[in-house]
């Protein structure tokens, strides 16, 4: 590739597009109509830290970090850094029983409308075919096109084709193994599997600190990430962490403009997903990581988490959370103007896990009978009811999602109907949804709508209710579900 010549054409289309590198122009973005309505997608770490599957995602740099659980379990399973290094890994990720087709269609069963693969991690393995790097899963390890493949699996299922990007932490991620004799020593160019490497490590909680990356390393990352744009169309891209960090904002900016202009010539919207304000506000979609926010918001937003509680990519050691906790999950951000973007851990040979499986085809079995509750819909001007209250703020998916009651609500809004899901079904089958009561003063923020139909979605028994003062009284005997329930209400 001429590096010159597609800086170059980066720029022309950013001058001659609609979208310019400045947050002003970038603050025209409109979150995608097929993104609000879609609710639900799939997250996948899948890549070399898969082989060794031992603790988590961040194996690349924690096996040459000393005395770390990680660095004892190398020596003693694979041998000294200096003989078997991260980049030894490869020849094992052969991916001999991945079939995109077979992940595609599950994802389908699922319910999930948009598919997220990272297409490169920190660890600097593309899982794409680049003309950037031979380091890549079309030139060694499985040498197949990862993310051609599973591109074209999606969309003949009608499912959205997205992907993430994790490069911007390479700069530093694996610099620790050059503070003994290992693979990763100097002299380190571009090109190389693991160029940078700087020895020199940030301050990872500050936005300001040094060493900067270089000229050279800020524009690989801006050509790396726009020939994923350009190479696989994608209809989101999604940036983990470090980006916010000063050094990244003048290419980030041009990512941004040049994107959202592609999206522009090729026709469909394209959108943004960052965390930590990387972005200005309003320029592209906020995500929390591992975590929510705790009432509904204005502004649309996601959350990226995992099956598992203590990693993102496939290991020996996964510790699940339950379907029914994840479930809850789903509804309470869709209640709260947000989707839900549930990350699974292929094995290195490309199996996915029974329990991940398990886990999509629960919530996928769920969404079959639920789904008008969650896709196409809004938030209600209540988003919740009852004891029950999420934990606010990153990493804190583990701290809530459990102990519902049958006094716990979360309202949808779609179809010309209020979705009231009952997050726990009581035995007795009757519930009261206080903030669908009668209110005999109009001038109260109060429901005053003219119910016409109440129903149960999934259930073909007709349910008795009543609304008064105290709210809409539902009676549904003989009912039992281990998820929630969904009450479906028109209104006149």
């Amino acid at each position: 590739m001429d590096n010159a010549a597609y800086l170059k054409q980066i720029e022309d289309v950013i001058e001659k597009g609609k979208y310019k590198d400045d947050w002003s122009s970038l603050f025209a973005f409109q979150v995608p109509e097929w993104y609000r309505a879609a609710k639900f997608g799939i997250f996948i770490h899948w890549g070399l830290y898969s082989v060794p599957a031992f603790n988590n995602e961040w194996y690349s740099r924690n096996m040459y970090v000393k005395d770390s659980p990680e660095y004892e379990h190398h020596i003693k399973t694979y041998g000294a850094h200096k003989d078997f290094g991260y980049k030894d890994f490869i020849p094992l990720f052969t991916a001999d029983k991945w079939d995109a087709a077979t992940w595609a269609e599950l994802f389908k069963q699922a319910g999930a409308r948009y598919v997220v693969p990272v297409a490169e991690h920190h660890d600097g393995f593309q899982m794409y075919d680049s003309q950037l790097s031979d380091w890549n899963v079309a030139k060694m390890g499985p040498k197949r096109d990862i993310l051609g493949e599973l591109k074209e699996a999606l969309e003949e299922r009608e499912l959205t084709f997205a992907a993430s990007s994790h490069r911007a932490e390479h700069h530093w991620f694996m610099g620790v193994g050059q503070e003994f004799e290992s693979d990763i020593k100097e002299p380190l160019v571009r090109g190389d599997f693991y160029w940078p490497s700087i020895s020199e490590q940030p301050d990872q909680q500050k936005l300001r600190t040094k060493p900067h990356p270089t000229a050279e390393f800020l524009d690989d990352w801006l050509l790396r990430t726009c020939e994923i744009i350009d190479k696989y169309q994608p209809k989101l891209l999604y940036f983990d962490w470090w980006i916010q960090h000063e050094a990244y904002k003048g290419h980030l900016k041009k990512i941004a403009a040049y994107y959202y202009n592609r999206g522009v010539e090729w026709g469909f919207p394209t959108a943004i997903c960052y965390k930590h304000d990387a972005f200005a506000f309003g320029s592209a979609i906020i995500d929390v990581e591992r975590g929510r926010f705790a009432a509904a918001k204005p502004y649309y937003w996601q959350t990226d988490t995992a099956v598992a509680r203590n990693s993102w990519c496939y290991t020996t050691s996964l510790d699940y959370k339950s379907s029914h906790e994840i479930i809850c999950y789903l509804i309470d951000v869709v209640s709260k103007n947000a989707n839900l973007l549930l990350n699974i851990g292929p094995k290195a040979d490309g199996e996915i896990p029974e329990a991940d499986r398990r886990i999509l085809l629960d919530i996928g079995e769920w969404l079959a009978v639920n789904g008008e509750a969650i896709y196409d819909s809004c938030c209600w001007r209540c988003s919740e009811e009852g004891p029950t209250k999420a934990a606010e703020g990153q990493f804190t998916d583990g701290k809530a999602g459990s102990g519902y009651t049958s006094e716990d609500f979360r309202f949808t809004a779609a179809n010309g109907c209020i979705y009231a899901i009952c997050m726990a079904w009581p035995a007795d089958g009757r519930v009261t949804v206080k903030s669908l009561g009668e209110s005999g003063d109009p001038n109260q923020p109060s429901f005053h709508g003219l119910i016409e139909q109440v129903e149960i979605l999934g259930c073909d028994i007709q349910v008795e209710w009543y609304a008064d003062k105290d709210g809409l009284h539902v009676t549904a005997p003989g009912i039992s579900s281990d998820y929630p329930l969904t009450i479906k209400v028109r209104v006149g």
